[in-house]
């Protein structure tokens, strides 16, 4: 995955053509799939190692279904958190469970954690 410098729309605010992009326009994005890759190798690592009777899974990313219909295949159980997002039906299919841990943040909850400022 990568992203577009600046937006299609580039810093002038004009819409770019395809014609208009150049190498420098674009900036990969390999930090988050290198996460996603190593908890995925974790996945399957505890899994075929036989470390683990319950994995719970606390993320949204289709990038795992591969690492959790491993793991189901194995035997291992699989429960997935969300974080209140939807996620796709293809991760759905490879889980045993659903569960939130706790309930979704409000504003007023975060106005109740802030800290008091120094006087």
């Amino acid at each position: 995955m990568g992203a577009v410098r600046g937006g299609a729309e580039g810093a002038s605010g004009k819409k770019r053509s395809v014609n208009d992009l150049k190498d420098e326009d674009f900036a990969p994005g390999f930090r988050q799939k290198a996460v996603d890759m190593r908890i995925g190798i974790d996945i399957a690592s505890l899994t075929l190692k036989k470390q683990a009777d319950t994995i719970i899974l606390v993320s949204a990313d289709s990038d795992f279904v591969p690492a959790t219909k491993l793991a189901r295949r194995e035997g291992v159980e699989v429960i997935l958190d969300p974080l209140w997002h939807t996620f796709h039906s293809d991760l759905h299919e490879h889980i045993d469970g659903l569960r939130g841990g706790c309930g979704k943040p409000t504003d007023k909850d975060a106005e109740e954690t802030e800290t008091p400022e120094a006087q």
